[in-house]
């Protein structure tokens, strides 16, 4: 059970939407695929096309990951996460963020977490963590278990220079090169690397700002339609 990273952006795309936007959920192929191309809390963003989004479900529908509802004239999708890999709320959360955000802090889980599930503390998010890596033994790659059950499902990365947090990153994209992302560490500095985080959280903001005033245009101009119509 190895996803390409198209398939993690699938999966991940559907667990948010099940606990963000249950009243859209199961999510149609376009629906799916504005999900995955948001521009918005993901990293890195993707421009993915329908065909390979379509090649994506089939693959995680083979692993039990997803399935396909066909109780409307067209095809919905809905993910199996919970069930395959015997996840609880809050284990679900932390994990679809970092399939879709990468590699975060468990201060940058808890903020990012709130739409999806509410931590007490940093104390609850590193208590889920330890769960998502109990069993991982250096150099194991990670099993299911007879019930189904997959772990570990997600790994501590090497502190970054100038950093108070570790990173944690998930496993299901397969074993994760510690080394190699620990020399790449070494070699940005800890300005750069704040200066990225401060760019990452601008986009954000941006994107939130620019929905909330076509929301309001929206509104607008329903106002003035009903002002002309009277």
């Amino acid at each position: 059970m190895v996803l390409d990273s198209v398939q993690v952006r699938v999966l991940g795309a559907l667990i948010e939407k099940e606990i963000v936007t249950p009243e859209n959920y199961p999510l149609s192929l376009n629906a799916l695929l504005n999900a995955c191309n948001q521009r918005s809390s993901r990293e890195p963003v993707m421009e993915l096309a329908e065909e390979q989004v379509r090649q994506a479900l089939h693959a995680l529908e083979d692993m039990g990951l997803t399935a396909t509802v066909r109780d409307s004239r067209v095809a919905k999708y809905e993910h199996r996460a919970r069930t395959v890999l015997n996840l609880r709320r809050d284990e679900t959360a932390v994990l679809c963020l970092l399939l879709l955000r990468g590699p975060q802090t468990p201060g940058e889980l808890r903020s990012r977490a709130d739409r999806m599930y509410s931590f007490d503390g940093l104390d609850a998010v590193e208590s889920t963590l330890a769960r998502l890596c109990a069993g991982l033994v250096e150099g194991e790659q990670p099993t299911v278990s007879s019930e189904g059950a997959m772990r570990p499902l997600a790994v501590v990365l090497p502190r970054q220079p100038g950093s108070r947090e570790a990173r944690y990153t998930h496993l299901l994209g397969g074993p994760v090169d510690v080394t190699a992302r620990d020399l790449g560490a070494e070699r940005s500095s800890p300005r750069s690397a704040s200066a990225a985080e401060q760019a990452s959280g601008l986009v954000d903001r941006v994107s939130e700002l620019e929905g909330e005033v076509a929301a309001l245009r929206a509104a607008v101009a329903r106002i003035e339609d009903r002002l002309q119509s009277s």
